[in-house]
């Protein structure tokens, strides 16, 4: 499926929703029908809207006025649809069915010459396979988590935390007040980067990440010394990945087979209990959750997401097909999905940035 030439491009967002989707989105239909008019069809709802009928619209640019500081996505988006393991029910039963032939022939039916895929690792791996069978598609890196390899920074990230960054300082005021031991729970799946930055600029004394399994002990000796010292107070960020040592990652769904990913959740309450039984201090657990992922994207994410829009349609009509833009500071770059996608990006346990941390007196768990 490789078009002599692009006329219409398709744009999707897939996966967990973030700050400046939008950004993204208005970046490359004014790029589109303003520096080459051509024509934009938005897919709503991730890779649904290429298998269900009827999940497509045209984009022009009234549609895009105003979105520039809108969170979320005016397409909609979902991490359940995937094309490869696409979920029916047969005779009252749940089966995952590979329907990724389909997709192509729907995305040549609506006249779709090339696609931009918004998304994290799970919806630039079906990107991946999908170039592989022959749609022409380049690939924009989103995620808060902040996790995607090749690119030094994700848009959706800064916002996530700055906003775990801004509810550090408001639990800072009121643990002080009472004298309490606040747990700060922040997203990141398996990497910690939202906590060890937020962490950081929140001025926490102890920080859970997933890279440096934690020493419970260690811990609550550390709150226990900022007690003795005068500090009837502490401040514990943790990463939901963060796992004690020798245990497992806590998780509140677990994945089923092919169906989806597992959802994490619940390693504060059980930092928390543990720091009130062995410390004797009062504890509170806040779950910050689904508000880094909303509201209105920060300065940075809204220029990085347009800067990724452009990126990707110039890259479309430079039939630069299978790569993903990227940020190498201070330019955007292109990379093959290939090489971007199945690759965590962590936070090195002996890196600067946790170095750092630790020369300010954070205990990181270890």
């Amino acid at each position: 499926m490789a078009p002599k030439q692009i006329k219409r491009i398709g744009v999707l967002t897939g996966g967990g929703d973030c700050p400046g989707l939008n950004a993204v989105i208005r970046a490359v239909v004014r790029t589109a029908i303003g520096n080459y008019g051509i024509a934009v069809t938005g897919i709503e709802d991730g890779y649904e809207g290429l298998i269900v009928p009827g999940k497509t619209r045209e984009l022009a640019l009234n549609d895009i006025r105003g979105i520039l500081p809108r969170g979320g996505t005016i397409l909609g988006t979902t991490n359940r649809a995937n094309p490869f393991a696409w979920r029916v029910e047969k005779d009252g039963k749940v089966e995952f069915e590979d329907v990724s032939a389909k997709v192509v022939s729907h995305i040549e039916f609506l006249g779709i010459d090339a696609l931009v895929v918004i998304g994290g690792d799970g919806s630039l791996t079906i990107a991946q396979r999908l170039f592989q069978m022959g749609v022409p598609l380049v690939g924009i890196p989103k995620t808060i988590d902040n996790d995607i390899s090749v690119t030094d920074v994700t848009f959706g990230f800064n916002t996530a935390v700055t906003t775990a960054t801004e509810a550090l300082d408001r639990l800072h005021t009121t643990a002080e007040s009472h004298h309490r031991v606040i747990v700060l729970e922040v997203m990141g799946r398996y990497v910690g980067w939202i906590a060890l930055e937020a962490g950081m600029a929140g001025g926490a004394d102890v920080i859970l990440i997933p890279e440096i399994p934690f020493d419970l002990g260690r811990v609550c000796e550390k709150i226990y010394q900022r007690k003795e010292r005068g500090s009837r107070f502490s401040m514990v960020v943790v990463a939901e990945g963060a796992h004690a040592i020798g245990k497992e990652v806590v998780v509140k769904e677990a994945a089923v087979g092919a169906k989806y990913t597992e959802r994490l959740g619940g390693i504060g309450e059980k930092v928390g209990d543990a720091i009130a039984k062995c410390t004797g201090m009062e504890v509170r657990v806040t779950v910050l959750g689904h508000i880094q992922r909303g509201g209105s994207p920060t300065s940075f994410d809204r220029n990085l997401g347009s800067r990724f829009g452009v990126a990707a349609v110039n890259a479309l009509m430079q039939g630069e097909f299978g790569k993903m833009v990227c940020l190498k500071t201070p330019h955007i770059e292109l990379a093959t999905l290939e090489e971007a996608v199945g690759v965590t990006k962590s936070v090195d346990p002996e890196g600067e940035m946790v170095r750092t941390a630790e020369a300010l007196g954070i205990m990181m768990g270890r």
